[in-house]
């Protein structure tokens, strides 16, 4: 996509964090932005702060997206940028969840960007410019941690959704383009997510600020360093788009075990 200007964005989650830095470099770029969340207070805030549309969403529900597309389509005509942003990001581990905790997490994280993708991509699609997809991974789409494994499982749908997407819009020639943006340690509120916990999910998933704990040394940046990296992926229609391209060596570790593994078995060595 050469030129940000003149397009309508919809930023799911767009309400706070990530979701507001994008939608606020989006808005500096000439970009007319519907910022979608669940929470209505701070949808209503945010979008008069930063001269954006606000509609809520509530992107579990399938029915909810496709009203949110609806509407955007009523009020603008088109849609040229689809951001899946909403996300949530509690911790725990793999033996003390519940099931409760893995629908949730799913319903939300992949479902969620699902939603979006498939509600959203005929409507970009439909465009004589085509239009670009980002989907909000994590570097834990790369890279699971201990205590973060159902967090994880999703980041990694959330890649392969995206990977595959943008291998079938390339062979079908499609002007439309994907993005998968794995951000690392931004400053947001995922700390508190389970705020938005509906009633009866409750498990045993944990806000947990790692801020000040293991991830206190990392580098960390604002919402707005997160948005200017994905509009120039979106200008440049790049694949993926890193916040941390210097956490490599972590990613690194599990490539090559999985490199070692294909030395380790190779074909013929069954017996």
């Amino acid at each position: 996509m050469t030129s940000i200007a003149g397009r309508v964005a919809v930023v799911t989650g767009g309400a706070s964090g990530i979701g507001r830095g994008i939608a606020e470099q989006l808005i500096a770029e000439g970009a007319t932005v519907v910022i979608a969340d669940v929470q209505q207070d701070a949808l209503d805030q945010t979008a008069a702060e930063i001269g954006a549309v606000g509609i809520r969403v509530d992107v579990t529900d399938p029915e909810s997206v496709e009203a949110l597309a609806a509407e955007v389509m009523e009020r603008f005509g088109s849609v040229g940028i689809l951001v899946n942003n909403a996300g949530v990001g509690p911790l725990a581990r793999i033996a003390d969840l519940k099931l409760a905790d893995w629908k949730w997490l799913i319903d939300v994280n992949l479902w969620g960007v699902i939603h979006g993708v498939t509600t959203f991509l005929p409507l970009l699609q439909a465009n004589a410019d085509g239009g670009h997809i980002v989907n909000t991974g994590s570097m834990a789409s790369f890279a699971p941690m201990a205590g973060g494994g159902a967090y994880a499982v999703t980041k990694y749908g959330v890649a392969a959704l995206t990977e595959a997407l943008a291998l079938e819009l390339a062979e079908d020639g499609s002007p439309v383009h994907a993005t998968l943006l794995a951000p690392g340690t931004v400053r947001t509120n995922i700390k508190t997510s389970t705020r938005n916990r509906p009633a009866g999910a409750e498990g045993a998933l944990e806000d947990v600020d790692i801020s000040e704990g293991v991830a206190s040394g990392l580098r960390w940046i604002d919402p707005i360093d997160a948005g200017r990296i994905v509009t120039r992926a979106i200008r440049n229609d790049d694949l993926y788009a890193l916040t941390h391209p210097d956490w490599w060596n972590i990613v690194e570790v599990r490539q090559t075990a999985i490199r070692e593994a294909f030395v380790k078995y190779p074909a013929g060595s069954e017996s």
